[in-house]
């Protein structure tokens, strides 16, 4: 028996997702291509290959209670000098996705985990570049707009390349998605 690194996130849809990961490339980012375009909702953290069976039925739970709700992304953020990451930011949807990596990382879940940071949704951009590029980063994407219905989330593997994979997706347990609007209500609770 091994351990094995996963996550857990949102993927940002084509064509943003191909787009935004070319970008990130572009700006020096050696990992954007081992790395698809995503919204955490648990950064990398290693199971034993044994409990993936107990993650899954955790996160069709999770899902299960879940409901799709907009995302819209707008512009950029740093967490510099704390963190060296520039990232586009989510302007709509963030509620939902605190929501949802709560309960992925519940205390009674076979993930449980803290955070090394307080949870921020964001799409990364640039990671532990140059600070130029970083600059340049922050002020190439500081108009981009994207948005999409999000309908799930994935789970994704970390090979011994360092690529990530992804394993399985979850749906939400409804279709319905709300409209979408100029403000943050993501609400993906259970009704």
């Amino acid at each position: 028996m091994g351990t094995v690194t996963i996550g857990v996130s949102i993927a940002v849809p084509e064509p943003h997702g191909s787009r935004l990961q070319q970008l990130r490339a572009g700006f020096g980012d050696a990992a954007a291509h081992g790395i698809p375009t995503h919204v955490t909702l648990l950064p990398p953290t290693e199971v034993d290959d044994a409990d993936l069976p107990a993650v899954e039925a955790h996160l069709d739970e999770v899902a299960a209670a879940g409901r799709p709700f907009p995302m819209r992304l707008s512009g950029t953020g740093t967490f510099r000098p704390l963190s060296p990451v520039v990232f586009v930011r989510v302007v709509e949807g963030g509620e939902a996705c605190t929501w949802l990596q709560q309960r992925v990382r519940d205390a009674s879940g076979p993930v449980a985990r803290d955070l090394q940071f307080p949870y921020h949704p964001h799409v990364t951009v640039a990671h532990g570049i140059e600070e130029a590029a970083m600059d340049r980063a922050f002020e190439e994407l500081a108009d981009y707009e994207a948005e999409w219905p999000c309908t799930g989330f994935a789970l994704y593997e970390q090979g011994a390349d360092g690529v990530w994979r992804k394993l399985r997706d979850f749906a939400f347990g409804s279709a319905v998605v709300p409209p979408q609007s100029g403000h943050d209500r993501g609400s993906v609770s259970a009704h």
